[in-house]
């Protein structure tokens, strides 16, 4: 799979532009400021429907015009498809497959599976447990529909449920409706614990052999999944945490307090770990991302690759781009020195400058001679 084609209009800081990209390395370089990462965020939409930074449709169209439009070519299996995608200030996005609307957005995923990879994702260790949950969320809904239909009832449950919670303290005779909320948000509670828990389980088949190379053998990385409440008895747990629930007008127990722990050698790095080994063990995560993909789609996935190098040192660099020679990558970066120190082939290379992208010579190699 690869992305053959990218187009913007009234996007971000972008009036139009049209990038064709190499089925392999791809470099957007120039300046800070420039419009590097919002081609980045373009592709992830059209991959997952949602903005990486959590932005609203409304933020990604251009300061002054009502729509933005995003269209991408890609290449699955031998076969091309086109994804259009409308994004309005104030209506819902309109999506079309290959010319041919689709009524929900959910329809979207699969067809485009990407990872991105930003300076933020190497403070997953150290981050909040929200940061954590959202790298579970976002892999699982692209990975799997029932999770992603689970995970948004599960959340529309809880946000009814903590509506209900304030308003009784208002109308206390509302609170013999809250059986009913409690009932379904064990029920999809339990679903949603139990996918991240599989998750896990199968990345740490993977990441084992991914962070002993990377550590020179030195180390054993194991992730850890840390429930709110264990599945089964997540139903319970909600009745028992009714009365601090009313006094604190917000659900306490559940999915949506979930967290991750990172074990190297036994010791819990989130904790007691250096920045060294907690960024080890972030790359190590997106390494075996990548090969999770692989494994449940049977391909790999885009990687967008957003400044990443420069927060990383000589050894992790080295790894990295070892690691990604063999999938399409589109990289932004604000110069090729990082490239040409690791003689790494670039396929194609852009410059952007204020919203404008130039494609130079193509196959431009940083080899030294």
């Amino acid at each position: 799979m690869h992305v053959d084609s990218l187009e913007v209009g009234n996007f971000r800081n972008y009036e139009f532009a049209k990038i064709d990209f190499h089925p392999n390395t791809n470099i957007l370089y120039g300046d800070n400021a420039q419009g590097k990462t919002n081609l980045l965020e373009a592709v992830f939409v059209c991959g997952t429907t949602k903005s990486h930074k959590g932005s609203k449709d409304k933020e990604l169209v251009s300061i002054g015009k009502e729509e933005a439009h995003i269209r991408l070519h890609l290449t699955k299996k031998e076969m091309t498809h086109r994804i259009d995608m409308h994004l309005k200030k104030n209506k819902g996005k309109g999506i079309a497959i290959d010319g041919i609307p689709i009524k929900r957005s959910s329809e979207l995923l699969g067809l485009l599976n990407v990872i991105f990879f930003s300076p933020e994702d190497l403070r997953i260790v150290k981050n909040g447990p929200a940061e954590r949950r959202k790298f579970i969320d976002m892999e699982l809904c692209q990975l799997d529909q029932v999770y992603l239909h689970d995970l948004k009832e599960y959340n529309k449950i809880l946000m009814q449920r903590n509506k209900l919670l304030k308003q009784i303290s208002f109308q206390p005779s509302l609170e013999d409706t809250l059986d009913i909320w409690d009932m379904q948000l064990a029920s999809y509670g339990r679903e949603v614990s139990q996918y991240r828990r599989e998750f896990i389980g199968e990345l740490n088949e993977l990441i084992r052999p991914i962070h002993q190379k990377l550590s020179g053998g030195k180390e054993e990385l194991v992730i850890q999944y840390e429930p709110n409440t264990e599945a089964d008895q997540l139903e319970a747990a909600v009745k028992k945490s009714r009365e601090a629930d009313r006094k604190q007008k917000t659900t306490l127990v559940g999915p949506h307090r979930d967290d991750l722990s990172f074990y190297v050698n036994g010791i819990d790095i989130r904790r007691f770990g250096s920045q060294g080994q907690q960024r080890t063990a972030a790359l190590s995560l997106k390494l075996a991302e990548i090969e999770l993909v692989k494994k449940i789609k049977k391909e790999y996935p885009i990687l967008l690759l957003d400044d990443v190098l420069s927060e990383l040192d000589g050894k992790r660099q080295d790894h990295l781009l070892a690691s990604i020679r063999h999938i399409q990558t589109i990289i932004t970066c604000t110069g090729l020195d990082d490239f040409i120190s690791h003689s790494f082939q670039i396929d194609k290379t852009f410059r952007v400058v204020s919203g404008t992208v130039t494609c130079e010579r193509p196959n431009k190699t940083t080899s030294q001679t």
